[in-house]
């Protein structure tokens, strides 16, 4: 199992860590912050987020129920109450020999979870590189629908990366995760 624990300022130095190269840093982030990645630019990330009902911005490390070790990194952001949506996004397992193992299927759910259970909202979106194929697929397999490409929507060097993007609405999350009913009190 996977737990959400909001990410601050202790879990710097392994995230700087797990990213080693720029088109990591690109592939997580798009171009948010540059590389190297900085404890500054950190600071900066956090700033304003995880305050329930003031932030539109929740950023977490994804912890392993079993062993305890954070394993990777994710946000729910863009949060509007208006329109009762959010988006997730900077999704990264951190240890590569853990990738392919269901992490990610794992933290997305947890995600989900959060946005349709706790913040009830309607709708959740991401974008993912379309070359992904790996998050493609664990996304897919969490639930989310493919709805489109954004074409050359970033420049990596002397290429251009397309995004596809992807949603989940809250029908959708309730038919793959039904709420279990009430246990019957014992009769006396």
């Amino acid at each position: 199992m996977i737990r959400l624990e909001y990410f601050d300022r202790n879990d710097f130095q392994q995230l700087i860590e797990w990213v080693k190269d720029e088109q990591l840093l690109t592939n997580w982030s798009g171009s948010l912050f540059s590389f190297p990645l900085s404890e500054g630019a950190l600071e900066w990330y956090i700033e304003d987020s995880n305050s329930l009902g003031t932030s539109d911005v929740f950023v977490y490390k994804a912890v392993d129920t079993k062993t305890g070790l954070t394993v990777g990194h994710i946000s729910l952001g863009s949060i509007s109450e208006t329109n009762r949506s959010a988006r997730i996004s900077r999704v990264l397992v951190g240890n590569t020999a853990e990738r392919g193992k269901g992490i990610c299927q794992k933290m997305i759910k947890a995600v989900l979870r959060v946005g349709f259970e706790e913040l009830k909202l309607h709708r959740i979106t991401l974008g993912v590189y379309d070359f992904n194929e790996s998050a493609l697929r664990c996304y897919e397999k969490a639930g989310m629908k493919r709805e489109g490409v954004l074409r050359d929507v970033l420049r990596h060097g002397d290429e251009y990366w397309s995004l596809v993007e992807m949603s989940m609405l809250e029908d959708e999350w309730r038919a793959l995760h039904p709420p279990k009913p009430p246990e019957e009190a014992p009769v006396a």
